[in-house]
C-alpha cells in the first residue's frame, strides 16, 4: 500500500506493516476511535494475559493480526493501535486459569465479545465450539476443557464512528403527570406496515417512517418504550424448534444495538438507531429503552463462553457461595449479572450514559430491576446501584422505570424502590383485570388504584406518576385475548404449554378464542372498552401495549418470546369492528390530554359531602357517599367517583390548570344498574350541578346523550365504564 493512503484506510492485513500496538490508556474502556487509531481496554481482575484479535472480514475463520495488550493498569488491560479505522472487527482472547470449582473460567481458545463493543459487526454463527466445557465429554457436571477454536463462529464487535448530525436535536421533556407510554417492539410494529417502505419494515428507519410516526401522533402518546434493542442472542434450543428470541431479553451486549433491526447491514445499526430517535423527538415523542442488566446470555454453567465468562467470570456473574461452578439464579435465565462488583456497576453506568448521550434515549425501564438490588443475596433498595443513580448528573435527570420484581426471594418489590423511580404497578394490573372479569370484593382495591395508588407510593414522598398502570403488557394477553380467552395456548412455542403464567385474571366471555357470535363479541368490545377507559382515566402514568389499539390477537398465547411471525406482528388490515375501537382509543387519549383532573400532581384528598371539600367522592348507586360498609358489600356490583375540578394544584412550572368536574361510574356485574345522579359537584358547598352530560368520547350508539337532571336516575349498562361532566348552575362547563 501506498505511504500517502490517509492513516487507517484498508483491512487489518492490508496495512499490516504499518500496524504497530502502543501501551494505550485504561479509558475509557472499549474500543474508541480518536482519527488516527484506536484503544482497547478490556476489564478482568484474574487474567494472566489479553490478545486483541483483528479480522479483515466476517467470513474469515482466523484473525489477520493479532497482538498481545502491552499493559495492563490495574485490571485494566489497554492497548493502542494505530492505523485503525471505524468498521475494524474485532475481538479477544483472554488467558487464565480454567477452574470452575473456584469460579473461573477461561479459555483462550475462543474468541470473546467485548463487554464495551458499540457495534456487532459479526453475528454469532452456533458451533460447539463455542462452549467453554468440552459438550460431548463425559465429564463432571460438564466441566471438561474444551481446546477448539471458536474463531470462525464468535460473534465480533466493530469500532465504531461516533460522530453524528444530530442537528438541534433534544429531548421532549415530557412531564411525568403528562406521559402516556406506548409499549411496541421495534420490529413488530412495522414488519407487516403497508405504508412503510419495504426495505424499513421491521427496522429501526421502519419505525422512524411517516406512517408510523401520524400512527403515534393520532394516538395521542408521548413516550415510545422499545422492547429490548441492546444486540441478542437466539438460543441454539430455539433456533432447532424453528423459534427465535423476539423479545430480546437475552443480551449479548450492553452497548450495540440489535444489528437485526438495521436497514443497510449489521454496521449501519448505530446510525440507523440515532436517526430514528431523531425523528422521534422532532415529531415531539420520547423514546425509552428496556434494558437487561440482570442477566446475560450466556445461560447457566451449561451455557456459552462469548463474552463476560471468559473475560472474567468471577467478577461479572454472581457465584453460588456453596459450589461456584454454578451461578445464582435470581431471574430464571440461569444467571445474574453482580452490581455488587464496582467494575460491573461501572460497565452498567457506563452503558446507561452511553445510551442517553451518545444515542439519545430519554430514559429506561429497568426488567427485573429488584436483581439491582441484590449487592449479596437479599434486596436492598439503598444499595450500591441506587445511590450511584441518584448522584450521577446525567442519569438522575432521565425518566428511570422498574419492573419491581425479580424471581428470587423476597424479590417482589412493587412500591418499595427510590423516589426517583416509577415502577409497574403489578398490583394494578391485577385489581382492574379482576374487576373487569368479574371479581367480587374489589371496589376498594380498584378505588385505590384508580385513584394512584397511594398506599403503596405516597408515604416514601412519591406522587401518583410513580405508579406505570398498565392492563396489558408484553408479557401476557394482549387485550383482545385477555377477554377473549380463560387459558393460554402457547402450544407453538413448543414447550408442552408449560411455560407463561396460569394466573391471567381473564375471560373469553363466553366462547373460547374466536367466534362470529354477535352478543359475545359485543361483550368483548364493552370490556375492552372499560379496560382502556379505566386505564386512561386513572391517575398515575398509563402504558398501552402496542398493538392493543389495533385489537391484535395473539391467539391466547401469553408468553410469545420466542414468535417472530404473525403471530406477534401487528395486523394493519382491520375490519370496521377494530377500526371503531381504534377511534375510540384515539378519542379517548385525546380526552384524558385536555382534562388535567385526570392528570394530577398530587394524590387526591377525600371528600366530605357534608363540608364539600375534598378532591374526590364516593359515590353509591342509591344517590350518597360510599361508607364504610359499602366497601365491603361483595354484592355491590357498581359504584362511582366525583372529581372536582376547579382549583387544580397548578403544573410544574406554576401554571393553573382548571378543569370540569366529572363523575365516573363502573358497573362490573352481568346486569345493569341505576344510579341516581349527585345534586351538586363536590366544588364547593354554594355551587349547584345543572345538568350532567355523557362525556361523548366515552359513550357508543346506545347511550342516550342529552343532558340529564340532577338528582335523575341514570342507566349503566353491564360491564361498562362511563364519565359524566358536570354543567355548573352558572353554565359554565
Amino acid at each position: 500500500m501506498d505511504a500517502s493512503d490517509s492513516p487507517g484506510s484498508g483491512t487489518a492485513s492490508q496495512v499490516q506493516n504499518r500496524l504497530h500496538i502502543r501501551p494505550g490508556k485504561p479509558y475509557p474502556r472499549g474500543a474508541t476511535w480518536d482519527g488516527i487509531g484506536v484503544n482497547f481496554a478490556l476489564h478482568s481482575a484474574h487474567a494472566e494475559r489479553v490478545e486483541l484479535l483483528l479480522f479483515d472480514d466476517a467470513d474469515d475463520r482466523s484473525p489477520a493480526v493479532t497482538f498481545e495488550l502491552p499493559e495492563h493498569t490495574g485490571p485494566i488491560w489497554h492497548g493502542y493501535v494505530v492505523n485503525l479505522r471505524p468498521g475494524q472487527l474485532y475481538g479477544y482472547r483472554v488467558y487464565g486459569p480454567y477452574d470452575p470449582a473456584n469460579g473461573h473460567r477461561f479459555n483462550p481458545n475462543k474468541v470473546l465479545l467485548d463487554p464495551y463493543a458499540k457495534a456487532i459487526g459479526r453475528p454469532l454463527r452456533w458451533d460447539d465450539s463455542l462452549f467453554g466445557y468440552d459438550v460431548d465429554a463425559d465429564g463432571e457436571k460438564h466441566m471438561t476443557f474444551d481446546s477448539r477454536d471458536s474463531a470462525p463462529y464468535a460473534p465480533l464487535g466493530a469500532v465504531v464512528e461516533e460522530t453524528f448530525a444530530w442537528g438541534n436535536d433534544q429531548s421532549p421533556e415530557i412531564p411525568w403527570e403528562d406521559t402516556l407510554i406506548y409499549e411496541t417492539h421495534v420490529k413488530g410494529m412495522t414488519k407487516q406496515h403497508p405504508d412503510v417502505p419495504e426495505p424499513q419494515r421491521g427496522t429501526y428507519l421502519g419505525l422512524a417512517s411517516e406512517p408510523v410516526i401520524d400512527h403515534l401522533k393520532n394516538l395521542g402518546v408521548t413516550t415510545v418504550q422499545l422492547l429490548p434493542v441492546h444486540a441478542k442472542l437466539h438460543r441454539r434450543g430455539l433456533l432447532q424448534k424453528g423459534l427465535r428470541n423476539y423479545w430480546g431479553y437475552n443480551s449479548l451486549s450492553y452497548f450495540a444495538p440489535e444489528p437485526e433491526y438495521a436497514a443497510n447491514g449489521p454496521q449501519s445499526a448505530v446510525r440507523d438507531f440515532k436517526m430514528m430517535v431523531r425523528a422521534l423527538h422532532n415529531a415531539g415523542l420520547e423514546v425509552i429503552i428496556d434494558v437487561v442488566y440482570n442477566h446475560t446470555c450466556e445461560g447457566s454453567h451449561l451455557g456459552p463462553t462469548l463474552s463476560w465468562r471468559g473475560v472474567d467470570n468471577r467478577t461479572y456473574y454472581k457465584l453460588n457461595p456453596d459450589d461456584e461452578r454454578y451461578y445464582m439464579d435470581y431471574t430464571g435465565t440461569g444467571n445474574t449479572l453482580d452490581p455488587g462488583d464496582s467494575y460491573v456497576l461501572q460497565m452498567i453506568m457506563d452503558s446507561l450514559r452511553y445510551w442517553v448521550t451518545e444515542m439519545h434515549v430519554d430514559g429506561f425501564r429497568f426488567d427485573l430491576a429488584s436483581a439491582l438490588a441484590r449487592e449479596l443475596y437479599d434486596v436492598n433498595m439503598l444499595g450500591s446501584f441506587f445511590k450511584v443513580v441518584q448522584q450521577d448528573p446525567v442519569l438522575s435527570q432521565v425518566k428511570l422505570i422498574a419492573e419491581p420484581w425479580d424471581v428470587g426471594p423476597g424479590g417482589y418489590q412493587v412500591g418499595s424502590f427510590p423516589w426517583q423511580w416509577a415502577e409497574w404497578n403489578g398490583r394494578y394490573r391485577d385489581a382492574i383485570r379482576r374487576f373487569w372479569r368479574g371479581d367480587r370484593g374489589l371496589n376498594g382495591e380498584v378505588a385505590t388504584r384508580v385513584t394512584g395508588s397511594s398506599d403503596l407510593y405516597e408515604r416514601s414522598g412519591r406522587r401518583p406518576f410513580a405508579s406505570i398502570n398498565f392492563v396489558t403488557a408484553h408479557d401476557g394477553f394482549t387485550l383482545e385475548d385477555l377477554v377473549s380467552y380463560e387459558k393460554k395456548h402457547n402450544e407453538e412455542n413448543k414447550e408442552g404449554n408449560e411455560d407463561g403464567h396460569d394466573h391471567n385474571y381473564s375471560t373469553n366471555c363466553g366462547v373460547e378464542g374466536p367466534t362470529e357470535d354477535p352478543q359475545v363479541i359485543e361483550r368483548r368490545e364493552r370490556r375492552k372498552r372499560s379496560f382502556m377507559a379505566t386505564l386512561l382515566l386513572s391517575q398515575g402514568v398509563p402504558m398501552i401495549l402496542g398493538g392493543d389499539e389495533l385489537s391484535h390477537t395473539r391467539h391466547g398465547n401469553n408468553n410469545p418470546y420466542c414468535q417472530d411471525n404473525e403471530v406477534t406482528w401487528y395486523d394493519w388490515d382491520l375490519n370496521e369492528r377494530e377500526q371503531q375501537f381504534l377511534e375510540f382509543v384515539q378519542r379517548l387519549t385525546k380526552f384524558r390530554k385536555e382534562h388535567p383532573s385526570f392528570r394530577r400532581r398530587h394524590f387526591l384528598d377525600p371528600t366530605d359531602q357534608e363540608e364539600g371539600a375534598g378532591d374526590v367522592l364516593w359515590w353509591h348507586p342509591d344517590g350518597r357517599e360510599m361508607t364504610h360498609d359499602d366497601w365491603h358489600d361483595e354484592d355491590l356490583r357498581a359504584f362511582g367517583y366525583l372529581l372536582r375540578g376547579m382549583d387544580l394544584a397548578p403544573d410544574a412550572k406554576g401554571r393553573p390548570r382548571p378543569d370540569d368536574s366529572f363523575l365516573v361510574l363502573m358497573n362490573q356485574g352481568d346486569s345493569p344498574v341505576e344510579f341516581e345522579l349527585p345534586t351538586r359537584t363536590n366544588e364547593l358547598q354554594d355551587v349547584s350541578c345543572a345538568a350532567w352530560h355523557v362525556v361523548p368520547e366515552l359513550a357508543d350508539f346506545l347511550d342516550d346523550t342529552n343532558p340529564l337532571e340532577p338528582g335523575s336516575l341514570f342507566t349503566l349498562r353491564p360491564h361498562r365504564l362511563l364519565a359524566l361532566r358536570a354543567e355548573r348552575e352558572n353554565g359554565d362547563q
